[in-house]
């Protein structure tokens, strides 16, 4: 029992933000093994106080929320002195995005390619390496 809580302890923190609860479900069941899933919100306002609360190491964000977006909450995070790794989760191809990213963010996760991209994403933010998930329509590199 004692081995277990160290175990939990020595998990990174993550914490998520989608609007579409199934997405959320199933990034929780892909990252709950290696990490501690500290909170799962659906809006950018409840991932920004959670995460001005619970202090994870690592937020996964959607892009397109409610109310806040993702690229607005990070945005407010960093402005606050967060230090977090932040990996946008999204469905939006466009280019425009993808360097709003990269100002405020540490990775980039097309919600089509999330099976084989998330956890690469994430171990590459947390190794200092902005991840881009590649394109559907034309083969983008990082």
């Amino acid at each position: 029992m004692v081995a277990s809580a160290h175990e939990s302890e020595a998990k990174l923190k993550v914490l998520l933000a989608d609007d579409h609860v199934r997405v959320l479900a199933t990034v929780e069941d892909m990252l709950r093994t290696d990490f501690r899933i500290v909170a799962a919100v659906t809006d950018g306002r409840s991932a920004l106080e959670a995460a001005k609360k619970l202090n994870p190491d690592v937020l996964v964000l959607d892009i397109t929320m409610p109310g806040l977006d993702g690229l607005k909450a990070a945005q407010e995070l960093r402005r606050l002195g967060s230090t977090a790794k932040i990996v946008f989760l999204t469905v939006n191809e466009d280019e425009a995005y993808i360097a709003a990213a990269r100002t405020c963010g540490d990775g980039y996760v097309l919600k089509s390619r999330l099976h084989s991209d998330l956890r690469v994403a994430i171990d590459e933010a947390i190794a200092g390496r902005f991840f881009v998930s590649r394109r559907t329509a034309e083969h983008h590199k990082n």
